[in-house]
């Protein structure tokens, strides 16, 4: 009788190269010949490959991220994002203005030949937009990419899931953290913010959906607030989680900045942290070149996790140069405006088919985009390299003035923000 209680022998072997020198290699090799690895699966995962998990002690010492929160979950899904996203103002309101005054079957046929699905239906999106309060306002669909949409909050309705629990405190004065429970393919990159609503694929991974965190919760204003009710926004986070980080360090915790701010300028330093330094602090770590690296096997698993910072002086390093990353991606820096590339070639505008060559973005076959640093142009934020993406999602648009102006803030965000990687890696975060 055997022994279910003992874990069965595991052995592994690991082939690279191209098609047919792995077709030569099995014909002359059998499972007899093959110099097999020994694996020892260990719970809970039991991975079928080798793992470096020298540094799992070090890195279980850390915070989850996700768990620093207490809610959270993906972006909006939409099932229908030609109708319910749009680059401009103008297309979504002919969108809106067909739902509430044509007919199902007219609205079908124009704008969804597709059929109806379980959870979006021409029908009940009409519903929702004649029925419910609508607000029409900024979405960021993709890294940098910042286009518009109308929000209700009701499930399966204009958006399949809104994610309202979430989205609702987007509305108004806030930020919200973006990752992935894992990296499936490559190697970490899978972090960005926002200070609007968040489609579910900002970050572009097959696998998995943009992890949206508020830093704020708004209380509920139904027009029934009692005298004792908070009205007040509260820091998401985990009391206890935020309390350890500033009890470590020395100093308190507080609920806002002194000027209330989220975005805070010049010298952060005093006895007291407040939600902006934490997530400043954890968006630092997480564009740590050198803490990517050490722990990208684990990076793959789960939710990332946050080093306890050591020291008060390396937290306010840390602080500002995430601080830094995060105005740049927000695009709200005064770096942005330093363009670095030029646009010296009138013509159309029309995006046809972007490629790079020499330190040029072509978008066409005779307008460019001059002095473009490769490092920007194969910049990875997610499963996208934006200063592409951009461009492709505009395959045969023309690019308006305020596009041409966009892009090359999107070259100096992304450059700037390989340079600050840099300078973080001079930090010893642990």
């Amino acid at each position: 009788m055997s022994d279910k209680s003992k874990l069965a022998q595991v052995f592994h072997f690991d082939l690279r190269g191209k098609r047919e020198s792995k077709y030569d290699f099995l014909k002359e090799n059998s499972i007899n010949t093959i110099e097999w690895n020994t694996l020892e699966p260990k719970e809970p995962n039991f991975f079928f490959a080798n793992k470096d998990f020298r540094d799992e002690s070090e890195y279980n010492n850390g915070f989850i991220v996700e768990k620093l929160f207490k809610v959270g979950a993906s972006g909006i899904t939409t099932e229908r994002d030609k109708i319910s996203i749009h680059f401009k103002d103008e297309t979504l309101y002919e969108v809106e203005n067909a739902f509430l005054t044509q007919e199902v079957e007219n609205i079908r046929k124009k704008y969804t030949p597709k059929p109806d699905g379980r959870d979006w239906k021409v029908a009940t999106a009409k519903l929702d937009l004649l029925n419910n309060i609508k607000i029409k306002t900024n979405i960021l669909y993709r890294p940098f990419d910042i286009r518009r949409t109308i929000y209700t909050g009701k499930s399966k309705g204009f958006h399949s899931y809104p994610r309202n629990e979430i989205m609702k405190h987007l509305l108004k004065e806030n930020l919200s953290l973006i990752f992935e429970r894992s990296v499936t393919i490559g190697e970490f990159t899978n972090i960005f913010l926002s200070n609007s609503l968040v489609e579910s694929h900002i970050l572009g991974t097959a696998f998995s959906k943009g992890f949206t965190v508020p830093l704020y919760l708004y209380p509920e204003t139904n027009g029934q607030q009692t005298i004792d009710q908070a009205n007040e926004r509260i820091p998401n986070l985990n009391p206890e989680i935020a309390n350890q980080i500033a009890t470590n360090l020395g100093l308190q915790f507080q609920y806002e900045h002194a000027s209330r701010g989220l975005n805070p300028l010049g010298d952060r330093k005093s006895e007291y942290i407040a939600p902006i330094d934490i997530l400043d602090y954890i968006y630092a770590v997480l564009h740590s070149p050198s803490y990517r690296e050490k722990y990208k096997e684990f990076l793959k698993i789960d939710f990332p996790r946050v080093p306890y910072p050591k020291d008060a002086a390396t937290f306010w390093k840390l602080v500002n140069l995430g601080g830094q990353i995060r105005q740049i991606h927000l695009l709200e820096s005064p770096t942005i405006e330093k363009f670095i590339t030029q646009y010296p070639v009138d013509g159309d505008n029309t995006v046809i088919k972007p490629k790079y060559e020499n330190g040029k973005v072509y978008i066409n076959e005779t307008q460019y985009f001059d002095n473009v640093p490769l490092i920007a142009w194969e910049f990875y934020i997610g499963g996208y390299q934006p200063a592409q993406k951009w461009l492709k999602d505009r395959k045969d648009r023309k690019l308006e003035f305020d596009d041409i102006l966009h892009y090359q803030k999107i070259i100096v965000a992304l450059s700037e923000t390989s340079r600050l990687m840099g300078e973080i890696d001079k930090i010893e975060i642990e």
